[in-house]
Order: structure tokens, then sequence, then C-alpha cells
């Protein structure tokens, strides 16, 4: 009897084996937004890590999360990296390549509770006075990868993440192309100000130096 419950067990280990090995090897996760903002702004917010914990899905939840800044401030060669608890795990990330206002490339390495690679794009293009983001996460997936996508879906569940990140980062962009709106119509009132200044000081100069001036004929 015990002989055929560990035969059996052991069928259905091969089966699942078989199962999990027939999975996809690759995936790929693609959710996008668009922002009333310029691309320069926009990008500004993806390509320097510093700005994450403002937009990001992940860096709420975990407070106590342990973060390490490395490389330039912003793009390629910028570096960032994480350990927390079980919701966020840890990883690090690297800035690839980036095209101000247009894309940011981003090699992310998950280390726990698994290893993986993936490559992130966030590729920016205009759309009418704002812009359009499409964020992407594509890599290989390994044997526990596979196993997990018997039971969850893994375009579902980051997507959801993705659509979080999204409206975040749309709500700041936003915030901060209204700021710089605002700060760049106080500068221009006040040099338009500045400029009528000068320019009644110049006339009333004009109009004093008129007046000084002897009329036309008039006896010296």
């Amino acid at each position: 009897m015990l002989r055929k419950i560990l035969i059996a067990l052991a069928v259905l280990i091969i089966v699942l084996v078989i199962i999990v090995a027939t999975r996809p090897g690759t995936y790929r996760v693609t959710r996008a937004a668009t922002m009333a903002a310029p691309p320069a702004v926009v990008y500004a917010q993806i390509a320097d890590f510093h700005r994450w914990d403002a937009w990001s899905p992940w860096a709420k939840l975990d407070p106590a999360m342990k973060t390490t800044y490395s490389g330039p401030a912003s793009g390629p060669g910028a570096a960032y990296a994480w350990a927390g608890n079980d919701k966020v795990g840890e990883g690090k990330m690297l800035i690839t390549g980036a095209k101000p206002g247009q894309e940011v490339d981003i090699k992310l390495d998950f280390l726990k509770p698994w290893e993986a690679t993936s490559a992130t794009v966030f590729a920016l293009e205009p759309a009418g006075p704002g812009t359009k983001v499409t964020w992407s996460m594509s890599g290989e997936s390994n044997f526990v990868m596979k196993a997990m996508s018997l039971v969850t879906d893994m375009d579902a569940n980051i997507g959801k993440d993705f659509e979080k990140g999204l409206a975040s980062m749309k709500s700041v962009s936003e915030a901060e192309a209204k700021r710089q709106a605002d700060e760049a119509a106080k500068k221009a009132a006040e040099a338009a100000a500045a400029q009528a200044a000068a320019d009644a000081a110049a006339a009333q100069a004009a109009a004093a130096a008129a007046a000084k001036k002897p009329a036309k004929g008039a006896k010296k």
C-alpha cells in the first residue's frame, strides 16, 4: 500500500514538473498612462531614483526598508538597491540607458524572495500638451516563476502595481508641471513689471531732459 502511495506521489510530481516546464519561458507586463505634463518633467521623475519614493507603488509597503543610492544622481549609471520585508523583498536597479524626454532603460535584479533579472523600459512620447508614458517589464521565467504562474497571474498582479505607480507619477508630474508653469509666469510678470518700470523711468528722464532744453529760438 505504501509503495502504491509513493508511486502515485512520484507520478504526480513528475506530471507537475512537466506542466511547469511547459509554461511560457518569457513574460512581459505593460501599462500606459497619459499625463498633463511635458516629457521633460515626467522624465525627471523617472531618471532620478531619489524621486521614486514620491510615486513608486512599492515605496510605502515597508517604512523600514533600507535603500542605497550609487553612481550619478540620475541617468545612465545611476543605481538603487533596496532590502525590506516580504512585501518588497530585496533587489537592485541600474539605469543602463536614457534619452532625455524619451526613454529610460533599467536593469532590474530581484535577489529575494527569489532571483530573477528583468528589463524595464519607460517610453515617453508627446500626447498633445502632455506625455504618454508606457511602462514595461520583460524577462525570462525561471522554474519558480513558472510554478507561480500556475496559481497567480503575473500580468494582473504586477500590472496593478504599474497602474498605481503611473497614477502616482501622474499626480507628481502634473503638480511639478504646474509649479514650474507658475514660477515661469511669476518670473515673466516680474520681468514685464521691471521692463515697464524701466520704460517709464526712461520716458520720465526724456521728458525732464526735454523740459530743461531751451525752446527753439529762445534768447540765451
